[in-house]
């Protein structure tokens, strides 16, 4: 059966698009660790070519073998590779960087940020309305947030380098946010995931093998399973996922969900890495849930006639 036809099944249930969302959530949120047991073994820029050019080759093998049609005008495959340098080459790349001096944990609070940059540039740039009720949630969620930074902050175990390379792939997942929304590519979302992947692949290449070599490799199984899961869960799925929302619920309140990232991530880092969580952490989650809930209940009400 062709993947989108999977998808149009799948979609016709009730409980797709909060099984969708929910299921995201807990991609990217992981991701954000399995990048951090990856980068202890590999180099960043190495493991991130690898996974870009692996999940391009298996996404566009997948297509072709189940079938998947949606050809793509060399327009939207222009597109499709414009937004992988900044969805995935800068975005991860930055953020990759960052994560060897910076706890995952943080890494998931600063890209958190994302909904509010997103909102502000979306109501400028993509005539997306900015309500008081949207204004409302998206400054729960950065008083949220920002409570959670401020107090791990303060601890003094983050590294400041790691800090700035993390804003720079904030500022990146931005770009390619509204980049997506704006030139809105046609086509299949599989295909273009796939063409996303390799194009990022490519670009990123030559930078990694002339800042680091194979030698530099450290094989282990916990690198090999985080390798397994930014592939199959994070390259594939969960960028699958993210375009989705972003065409079901636009720009704004998709990137709402980025406000669930911190205490998600933070808990994965707990259970995978060990790294602490103080009680103070979690009073941020109480104004970012309600943040969330006010944000996206307008676009989930209107969703119907979106799609």
């Amino acid at each position: 059966m062709p993947i989108a036809s999977l998808v149009a099944v799948t979609s016709r249930a009730g409980l797709a698009r909060p099984l969708q969302i929910v299921l995201f959530c807990m991609l990217w949120s992981f991701a954000f660790v399995a990048g951090k047991v990856g980068v202890a073994d590999c180099p960043p820029l190495l493991l991130l070519t690898a996974r870009f050019l692996l999940a391009g080759v298996l996404i566009l093998g997948l297509a072709r073998l189940f079938g998947e049609h949606g050809p793509l005008r060399w327009r939207d495959i222009a597109v499709c590779a414009l937004l992988g340098l900044a969805n995935n080459a800068l975005y991860l790349g930055f953020s990759y960087t960052g994560m060897q001096t910076v706890s995952a944990g943080l890494s998931g609070l600063i890209i958190s940020a994302n909904p509010v940059v997103t909102a502000v540039l979306a109501a400028l740039l993509l005539n997306e309305p900015l309500t008081w009720r949207k204004i409302a949630g998206l400054a729960l969620g950065v008083i949220g947030v920002t409570f959670i930074v401020w107090h791990r902050l303060t601890l003094g175990i983050e590294a400041w380098q790691g800090v700035l390379f993390t804003l720079a792939s904030l500022a990146s997942l931005v770009a390619g946010t509204i980049l997506f929304k704006r030139l809105s590519p046609q086509g299949s979302l599989w295909i273009g995931n796939g063409v996303q992947n390799l194009a990022a692949g490519v670009a990123m290449a030559p930078l990694a093998f002339s800042l680091s070599s194979l030698r530099d490799i450290t094989p282990s199984w916990p690198l090999a399973a985080a390798f397994a899961f930014l592939v199959l869960g994070g390259s594939i799925l969960a960028y699958w996922l993210w375009f989705r929302l972003l065409k079901l619920y636009g720009a704004t309140a998709a990137s709402a969900w980025h406000f669930v990232m911190p205490p998600l991530a933070m808990l994965f880092a707990f259970l995978v890495l060990g790294e602490a969580i103080d009680g103070r952490d979690l009073l941020g989650v109480i104004p970012v849930a309600i943040g969330i809930y006010l944000v996206t209940r307008p676009a989930r009400q209107s969703a119907p006639g979106a799609s």
